[in-house]
């Protein structure tokens, strides 16, 4: 049977595009059928015509990457790109390999100028899975769940648009921790602690650390430090009632799920379900820290016989 890897991109951005052509022609030159969901496809054909290799196309509401006959899914665009693409195909147990196109591009195992030999090592099945914890998430209104979701990052209880603050409670295991009036509170993941519950002051998490964080956003309290929980830890959010202009608003890995009404509650577990992503490079997780942000690090010693 004929190989087949899935390709997915950021079709209205011309160098995704630029980049999954190129991707296509290598692919289809190492005997392997690539695969592409029709909307990106037909995109593709509108901005750049119709691809000069073949390329197997299919439904948007087709069945999960692993009913597709795909082994693995290329994802060519910044980590926007690979969180959708890691929403998508979550269940399936196909492996996700990321090529940045955008900035930081934490979840990418490649660069631009690595794209041909990602791709070759792709077809010789020369990575490695490394599976990443993700999150199942609820609101619950009145005692019923109104409202499920999923995300590898994290979820985000946040106000709306047009109010000031909101007031939250916090808790573990279905025990209260604190509240306070603030902007919003993440719940993230360790794959998560590098994203926007980095960007609010929560730790970052090294990847093999099981654990699930807590991390408020813009405060008004005095105990309102990020929390590191177990990750088989249970955490909840409720909105408080506190006016008739406050509004919260559910988000999960960047994108709005849901309004949550005033007495309703937002629970988040580790899912079931973990997320295998394909690697290239196995260097230490703190070595992709320092590139990624661009660390200082000059006067490291080290141990002696330690490289670096």
């Amino acid at each position: 049977m004929t190989r087949r890897i899935a390709v997915v991109l950021h079709p209205h951005r011309e160098q995704a595009r630029a980049a999954a052509l190129s991707v296509c022609r290598t692919l289809d030159s190492d005997g392997i059928r690539p695969v592409m969901l029709e909307t990106e496809y037909r995109a593709l054909v509108a901005y750049n015509g119709i691809p000069d290799t073949e390329i197997i196309v299919v439904p948007d509401a087709s069945p999960r990457c692993s009913e597709m006959d795909c082994e693995l899914v290329m994802v060519l665009g910044g980590d926007g790109t690979i969180l959708r693409a890691a929403e998508r195909f979550h269940s399936s147990g196909v492996p996700i390999m990321g090529v940045n196109l955008g900035h930081v591009g934490f979840l990418a195992e490649s660069e631009r100028d690595d794209l041909d030999e990602a791709v070759h090592r792709a077809s010789a099945r020369d990575y490695t899975v490394e599976e990443r914890m993700a999150l199942d998430i609820s609101v619950i209104d009145r005692e019923t769940t109104i409202h499920r979701a999923w995300a590898l990052n994290e979820a985000t209880v946040e106000k709306s648009e047009d109010c000031r603050m909101i007031e939250l409670v916090l808790g573990v295991d279905s025990r209260p921790v604190s509240s306070f009036g603030c902007d919003g509170v993440i719940l993230a993941t360790p794959t998560g602690s590098t994203a926007y519950a980095f960007s609010a002051g929560g730790p970052i998490v090294w990847p093999e650390v099981e654990a699930l964080l807590m991390v408020p956003i813009s405060a008004h309290a005095l105990f309102a430090k990020p929390l590191v929980v177990s990750p088989n830890s249970r955490l909840g959010v409720e909105f408080l009632p506190s006016g008739q202009d406050v509004g919260a608003v559910l988000w999960c890995d960047g994108r709005r799920e849901i309004e949550i009404p005033p007495g309703a509650r937002v629970e988040a577990v580790r899912s079931a379900t973990s997320v295998p992503l394909a690697r290239l490079n196995m260097s230490p997780f703190t070595d992709r820290l320092v590139a990624k942000f661009q660390l200082p690090v000059t006067g490291w010693r080290g141990p002696m016989g330690t490289a670096g």
